[in-house]
């Protein structure tokens, strides 16, 4: 809960979004890992707002339209005039949240980014007035990387793969060493580990009636357990919100 919002915690996701294009069957959606994430928590309730950059071309429309649809705060997404592809991702080079957007971000009670938004600058002062940060690492879990953020994240993820789960406890144990807080990887088919500072969970994945498309399943498992999270629920439960959420999407083509 924040200061001026009652007693609602609300999520906002800071950074990286794009449009996925799927050429050969004339398909596309709005996405990116933080937009994919509230999208879900949207659904279910959870007041949600995207803070990034759309160009004033079709792309950035689309993605302006899905996120009013979803019923996503908006008022922070920055539209750069010019005829630039969202899914060529060119018009996120020059992005950087401006000071309005920083302070709008603030309010939240939980902030989702990733490795690519331009946001990992401002990780310091996106927490000063006390909102939690949720940082998806997908892959990208190096040294570097981990040294240098965790210590500033409350709710880290990793996508680890199947049949690594070896891989993805001495990750969780490299990340208690640099600082982590609460680090969950995930195994896909094999399920899903949680470090809490205290105890490791283990989480069983839940098996999907069919397999369409994979792309989202990591964001929507996230969404899942941070749903949990915001509603005070046990790891345990997280664990199996988010596996729960992640085999209904990937029955599906769009990630949310």
């Amino acid at each position: 809960m924040k200061e001026g919002w009652g007693d609602v915690d609300r999520v906002a996701a800071i950074g990286f979004c794009c449009i996925d294009k799927y050429e050969g069957l004339g398909l596309s959606y709005p996405t990116g890992n933080g937009i994919d994430c509230i999208a879900h928590l949207s659904r279910r309730g959870i007041p949600c707002a995207a803070v990034s950059v759309v160009g004033t071309d079709e792309d950035g429309r689309e993605m302006l339209r899905a996120l009013r649809g979803l019923g996503i705060d908006v008022s922070h997404m920055q539209v750069r005039e010019e005829q630039i592809s969202v899914f060529e991702m060119r018009v996120m080079e020059p992005y950087a949240p401006t000071e309005e957007d920083i302070v709008f971000t603030q309010k939240f009670s939980y902030i989702h980014t990733d490795l690519f938004g331009h946001v990992l600058p401002l990780l310091p002062r996106l927490k000063e007035k006390g909102a939690k940060i949720i940082l998806d690492f997908s892959i990208y879990a190096d040294d570097d990387n981990m040294r240098r953020l965790l210590p500033l994240v409350d709710y880290a993820f990793f996508s680890v793969g199947e049949g690594n789960r070896d891989k993805a406890l001495a990750l969780l144990e490299k990340g208690k060493a640099r600082g982590g807080s609460v680090m969950t990887a995930t195994l896909g088919e094999k399920g899903s580990l949680t470090w809490n500072g205290q105890r490791l969970y283990v989480g069983q994945a839940v098996q999907a009636r069919q397999v369409v498309n994979t792309v989202g399943a990591g964001n929507s498992f996230i969404a899942g357990f941070m749903e949990g999270v915001i509603r005070g629920l046990d790891i345990p439960v997280c664990l199996q919100n988010g596996a729960a959420l992640a085999a209904q999407v990937v029955v599906q083509f769009n990630p949310y």
